[in-house]
């Protein structure tokens, strides 16, 4: 039977936010360093881990004096961390409260209020989980060096394109942790409909992954809607394998195609000038086999928006970045730019002439968590060894 533990405490949590940004020097500066070239520019990290700093030191006042008079995080954020975490242990070997995730999943509440940590225990899970949009606030956390895999083999013949995921997450502040997330249906060959293939859909509302995997192929990622933030994950797949209508900022992410003819990378869904939604990748790295073989998006929606900042792009990349597809009516739609990216795949020779090659006034709205109004809802996941010793108390 799920534990329900100590509660964390709300202003320990917060106080650790501050931390956020500044975890993000040593991970960045190492992933560029091994990535690109050792001259590559920095400063303008620096800048950016200034601005989110500044926003996070705001919030101290809150913490200090108790009483929220200026609220700046959510009200149903600070209700659920400071109502306590539930904490719902999953392993293979029945050592848990459950030896399933659909069990643990099942046992958490529809209009759940209470931040529930469903820890995983490593190994290879072949299940397809659902977290309905009444389920608001739950995390999956696995071990950094033990990482479970979520998996399953869904196509769109089957189930359609977005059901077709593994880990569908429909609610609202989901965070996932060190988690694995697999379709492992094969590899299109394009000779049938329906081989899209989803790993994970994202459809709820400020979400958030650390550390996460998401692997398959065409369709990899549904990035479907809603605000969201991706930090130190990697992303493989081969044809539009970051797709949908989400509003999301990917920092220090690696983007591998291993498509074996052409892939593209993103497929972006905005479709009206009232829509707020783009992707923005921020000091990522685009990597795989193959010369000029991807694009970074193409336009399968009218107004689709991604933006490349300090990112290195490997020899992957055509030398036209973009594609306008089966609409080249749309190259006055799309909104695709890049600032200041770096390597063989960034050269601006040979790229189409609806890139915007941004100028600084043009990226700003695009370089902070204000983007995806992170200062409202954001917060850092706990520590393992936080973890770990709640864990202990449960045995």
């Amino acid at each position: 039977m799920a534990q329900e533990l100590t509660r964390f405490t709300f202003f320990a949590t917060l106080l650790l936010t501050t931390l956020l940004a500044l975890q993000l020097i040593p991970t960045v500066i190492s992933h560029n360093n091994a990535g690109a070239p050792a001259s590559y520019n920095i400063s303008p990290l620096d800048m950016w881990i200034a601005h989110n700093i500044k926003e996070h030191e705001e919030r101290k006042p809150n913490i200090a004096h108790g009483p929220f008079n200026r609220t700046v995080l959510d009200k149903a954020l600070i209700q659920a961390e400071e109502g306590g975490i539930k904490l719902i242990k999953v392993k293979k070997d029945g050592g848990g409260d459950f030896d399933t995730l659909t069990a643990a999943v099942d046992s958490i509440p529809f209009h759940n209020k209470q931040r529930v940590v469903v820890w995983i225990g490593g190994g290879e899970y072949f299940e397809k989980i659902a977290i309905n949009q009444t389920k608001d606030f739950v995390m999956f956390y696995g071990e950094p060096l033990d990482m479970p895999k979520i998996v399953y083999n869904g196509t769109a013949a089957e189930f359609g394109t977005v059901n077709s995921a593994t880990v569908v997450v429909e609610s609202d502040y989901f965070i996932a942790v060190n988690i694995i997330f697999v379709n492992s249906a094969p590899m299109p060959d394009g000779n049938r409909t329906g081989e899209q293939a989803v790993a994970m859909r994202i459809s709820g509302d400020k979400a958030a992954f650390h550390n996460c995997k998401f692997l398959g192929f065409q369709d990899t990622l549904c990035d479907d809607r809603g605000m969201h933030f991706f930090k130190d994950c990697y992303v493989e797949g081969t044809v539009d394998f970051i797709f949908g209508n989400g509003k999301s900022l990917y920092l220090n992410t690696t983007i591998k195609s291993v498509a074996k003819n052409i892939g593209v990378v993103t497929a972006q869904a905005r479709e009206t000038v009232g829509d707020e939604s783009g992707f923005a990748f921020l000091y990522c790295n685009i990597t795989g086999e193959g010369n000029s073989t991807t694009y970074l998006g193409r336009a399968w929606k009218l107004r689709p928006r991604v933006i490349f900042a300090y990112t290195y792009m490997g020899t992957i990349i055509k030398s036209e970045g973009w594609s306008t597809d089966k609409y080249p009516e749309r190259n006055g739609t799309v909104y695709y730019g890049e600032y200041k990216c770096k390597g063989p795949g960034a050269s601006l020779s040979g790229r189409v002439g609806y890139a915007k090659i941004l100028q600084p006034v043009e990226i700003i709205p695009f370089l902070s968590l204000t983007y995806i109004h992170g200062s409202n809802w954001l917060l850092p996941p706990p520590k393992v060894e936080m973890l770990n010793h709640l864990l202990k108390k449960t045995v």
